[in-house]
Order: C-alpha cells, then sequence, then structure tokens
C-alpha cells in the first residue's frame, strides 16, 4: 500500500512535467501546450484559461515537453526546446544540439500545427472555400400587384500563390396587374463567371477569368468573355485589399427581340470584339462584422466586327465600343453564418443595337448566409 502511494504521488508530481512551460520576465508562469509563434507573440493553450497570447521579448525561459518546429534565420529545425539565457536550445535528433539566439526565432509550430500548415499547401480542391448566398424578395398586392426576387452567389478559395473566385447574381421583378399586360416583366437578368488569380511574387500576379450576362430587357441572349493579364497588389493586408489589373479580353454578344405571340428570342446582332480589360479589386474589412467590397472594370475594344442578321444578305460593319462594370457591396454579419447585405451594380454600354439604354443600375438589399469549408 505504501509503494503504490509513493508511485500515485511520483505520476501526480511528473503531470506538469509532462507540459510546455513558459516563464515571463516579471515571474508569472503559464503551463500547457505551446501552439505557435511568429517571433513577435506566442500562443500557448492552457487548461483553465484557454489559448493565451503572450509578447515574445516578454519571455524568459522555454521549455517543451515534446518536440516543436522552431525557424531560426531561416532554417527550420525539429526537437523539444530549451533556452538557455537569451539563446533558444532545440535538442534535434539529425543534428544534435542547435543553439541561436531567441531574436532569430521568425516561426514555431506544435506537431499539429506542422501538419495542418503543410496540409494547406497542397489543399484537396473542396477545401478552403469561402463565400456567401444572397437572398432577398419583396411582393405587393391590392393597389398594386409585384414581386421582385434577386440572388447572389459568391465562392472564393485562397492558396499561399493563387485565388480562384466563383460568383453570379440574377434579378426578376414583375408588374402583375391587368393593365401591365403582355409587358409584366420589369426585371430579368442573371450574370456570372470565375476568375484564377496567381502569384509570381508578394505584389505581382497574372490572371484569367471568363465572365456571362443576360439581360432580357436590354434585348441581350449572352455576352460572353473571356480574358487574362496581369496585375498588382497594391494593398495586401488583413483588413485591406486593394488590386489593379490590366489585360486583354475577347468578347462574343447576341442581341434580338421576342415576338409577342410564341415569346420565341430571335437574334438580330452579333458582336465579336476584341478589347483591353482595365480595373480594380478592393475589399475592407470595417471592424469585427462588416465587409466592403468594391470592383470597376472598363473595356474598351480595339477591334468590333457587328454582324446584322436581320437583312438579307446579313451585313457585316465595324462598331467600336466600350463597356464598364461597376459593383459596390456590404456585409454586415449578424452571427456566425447571418449577415445584412447591401449591393449596388452599374453596366454601361457604350453602342447597344435595338435602340435599348446605355445603362442599367441595380440596387438590391436582403439576407446573406455564410459558409467555410
Amino acid at each position: 500500500m505504501h509503494k503504490k502511494l509513493v508511485v500515485g504521488l511520483f505520476l501526480l508530481l511528473a503531470i506538469p512535467a509532462l507540459a510546455d512551460q513558459i516563464v515571463l520576465k516579471n515571474g508569472d508562469r503559464l503551463t500547457g501546450s505551446i501552439t505557435k509563434s511568429d517571433g513577435k507573440v506566442l500562443v500557448i493553450k492552457t487548461d483553465f484559461a484557454g489559448d493565451v497570447t503572450v509578447k515574445f521579448d516578454a519571455i524568459q525561459s522555454i521549455t517543451s515537453a515534446g518536440d516543436l518546429n522552431v525557424t531560426l534565420g531561416g532554417k527550420t529545425v525539429v526537437g523539444p526546446v530549451t533556452t538557455n539565457g537569451d539563446n533558444v536550445v532545440v535538442a534535434t535528433k539529425a543534428a544534435g544540439t542547435v543553439e541561436a539566439p531567441k531574436a532569430s526565432v521568425t516561426l514555431v509550430r506544435s506537431p499539429a500545427e506542422q501538419a495542418a500548415y503543410e496540409k494547406s499547401l497542397h489543399p484537396g480542391f473542396e477545401e478552403g472555400w469561402a463565400g456567401g448566398l444572397n437572398l432577398g424578395f419583396a411582393m405587393t398586392r391590392g393597389n398594386s400587384a409585384t414581386k421582385n426576387l434577386n440572388i447572389g452567389f459568391n465562392a472564393s478559395r485562397k492558396g499561399f500563390h493563387d485565388k480562384l473566385a466563383l460568383y453570379t447574381n440574377s434579378i426578376y421583378a414583375t408588374n402583375d396587374l391587368p393593365s401591365a399586360s403582355p409587358n409584366n416583366t420589369t426585371a430579368n437578368s442573371i450574370g456570372g463567371g470565375a476568375r484564377y488569380d496567381h502569384d509570381f511574387s508578394a505584389r505581382t500576379f497574372a490572371f484569367v477569368n471568363g465572365d456571362f450576362y443576360h439581360d432580357s430587357l436590354q434585348h441581350l441572349d449572352l455576352r460572353s468573355t473571356f480574358g487574362g493579364g496581369l496585375g498588382v497588389h497594391v494593398i495586401k493586408s488583413d483588413a485591406t485589399t486593394l488590386d489593379l489589373l490590366a489585360g486583354v479580353n475577347y468578347t462574343h454578344e447576341g442581341y434580338g427581340s421576342f415576338t409577342d405571340a410564341s415569346d420565341t428570342f430571335h437574334k438580330e446582332v452579333s458582336n465579336s470584339l476584341a478589347g483591353l480589360t482595365l480595373g480594380d479589386d478592393f475589399i475592407h474589412k470595417v471592424g469585427k462584422g462588416t465587409v466592403i467590397t468594391q470592383s470597376f472594370f472598363f473595356y474598351p475594344s480595339l477591334t468590333s466586327i457587328r454582324v446584322s442578321l436581320n437583312t438579307s444578305p446579313p451585313t457585316t460593319e465595324n462598331v467600336r465600343e466600350y463597356r464598364g462594370v461597376f459593383n459596390f457591396g456590404t456585409v454586415t454579419r449578424l452571427n456566425k453564418w447571418l449577415g445584412w447585405q447591401n449591393s449596388f451594380g452599374d453596366i454601361y454600354v457604350s453602342n447597344p443595337p435595338n435602340g435599348a439604354k446605355k445603362n442599367d443600375l441595380q440596387i438590391a438589399t436582403g439576407i446573406n448566409l455564410s459558409f467555410t469549408h
């Protein structure tokens, strides 16, 4: 019985030795599991206080019970960590004891953090996505009879050196009063696309994109734009990003009209355009709950061929045009997955056929359902 008591007491005394420990310069001690450090702060997970972040230069000594991945002056070593005065000592299995000044430490990761980091370098295609679904609906009855539905979706997958973004937005509205027939549709547009960016350096990147847009009231059957070019990260921080882009694109679009009797679309004009792509992308986080997004793209054509299909035989002419697409939006998070969104869009076409108006404004508001994977 006496031996069992001694063994039990020995095990209890040994438990703290199995944990990591840091001692601060003011004498405070923290015991737990060292998670990570960027050389400026260190995070240690404690049993009773959770994750505790301390300034790295406020640490007097470090003792780890197990291996840590430590980057010292660009070289990464693995092993239990202790300190010797102002130096960090790593007892590696391959290179023996490695000692270096604490000021040379740029990264510290636990085995779990290191495994997560290595996995993030080569994520599966289904991993790393974040985005949201925007929904807005309005309906009136009585002296008026209208319906309005707007749906938007965006998703992005960020890697260390690339980014893939998917997006779509649609607005549909009707005036259901009998006096409005047969032209009771007051808005019917849908657009979407994808863009892929790949970094060459911390500031420069290349991009390719494809965009598609349909607008019934402008008689636009489909506009398809494919392009690519180069970009610059003018601002790249956790709170704010600003990218400037420049490149070339090819656009094909078809305009036409609908017959009242059969509601069949007849293509009347086909445009083929080669032009420039000039634009910007801006994202800014306001506090912890609001994100502001803004983008503007300008597409001046360099060459343009317009084919009129409603003549026999079809006629061809050279027509220059330019387009501008401006988008501004905000999302204010109400909880982890629910938010409130507002969006404003303006699409301008300098030379639309069939007498259609040049400018289309779109304003929408509603809920935002966000997700991460």
